[in-house]
């Protein structure tokens, strides 16, 4: 920034003259270095591991969507948090869900909830979720000389698109590429076995209910299989974070409510421990 008004408590011109409703492109006009992508790693010695978050699934329903994800972050072999949150509110009618690096990853939902947050306030307007999903694209391909260091970040965006009336689902690759899913997705180390429960429980017709149960127990099919997922911890009370989005915004399930589903998965998974099957046609 300007150094002949720094100690004078004056803005710097740059602050006080219209420009871009993007947080970012002003950010990489001023400051470029505070961007994630754009700061230089020290040089490392040897193996480098940095902690990162793992599995997050997202289902449709009629009327909205269902984002979620499990609370372990791994480092190496090693558990390095057992309660991390990896899904936080983009804005009222959206979410992100985080896998991959997870520092990086945290900034760059901060980062993403100030762009849309930026954009409102300079246009007066939201985006719709179709920019949103593409402002994110941009922020991801941004990263790419960090996730080629080994520091990815790959989420799973999600919202109730108010001009369709229905919910959406987004995923990304490392490269920033960009994909609408349809019904279901999953991202991270157990996203493969998620999405196989998801594959078999999946209907069109779920209800709001139902699409909360469906993200839990793809949650626990995906720690059965995958050592970096984290279940339902009964016993340190660490449940999945489950959150919805409809026509009403973004709302979290309570502890209560993820505790009741989680609770309700594992007491019948003592009885069916490989879970529930599809009907059979």
């Amino acid at each position: 920034m300007e150094a002949n008004t720094r100690g004078t408590g004056r803005l710097p011109a740059a602050f006080l003259t219209p420009g871009s409703s993007s947080f970012m492109d002003f950010l990489g006009d001023h400051s470029p270095e505070l961007l994630p992508g754009k700061r230089v790693l020290p040089p490392v010695q040897g193996a480098f591991e940095a902690p990162h978050g793992t599995t997050i699934v997202a289902v449709t329903f009629p009327g909205g969507v269902v984002l979620a994800g499990d609370r372990r972050a791994t480092m190496g072999n090693m558990i390095a948090q057992r309660d991390m949150e990896k899904v936080f509110p983009a804005d009222e009618y959206s979410a992100v869900g985080i896998a991959g690096s997870a520092g990086l990853a945290v900034e760059m939902v901060k980062l993403f909830q100030l762009e849309l947050e930026h954009f409102e306030k300079v246009e007066g307007a939201q985006l719709s979720l179709e920019g949103k999903a593409n402002r994110l694209s941009t922020m991801i391909r941004g990263n790419l000389g960090m996730a080629m260091q080994g520091l990815a970040v790959v989420p799973l965006f999600a919202g109730y698109d108010v001009d369709r009336g229905t919910g959406r689902i987004f995923s990304y690759d490392v490269t920033g590429g960009r994909s609408e899913e349809q019904g279901y997705a999953g991202t991270g180390s157990g996203s493969i076995f998620a999405r196989g429960a998801m594959k078999k429980l999946y209907r069109d017709d779920l209800t709001e209910e139902q699409a909360t149960t469906l993200v839990v127990q793809a949650l626990y099919d995906a720690a059965d299989d995958d050592s970096a997922t984290g279940g339902p911890d009964i016993a340190r009370r660490i449940f999945p974070l489950v959150t919805v989005i409809t026509e009403d915004g973004f709302r979290r399930l309570t502890d209560e409510e993820s505790s009741a589903v989680a609770r309700s998965i594992v007491d019948r998974r003592l009885e069916q421990p490989d879970g529930p099957r599809a009907a059979l046609l």
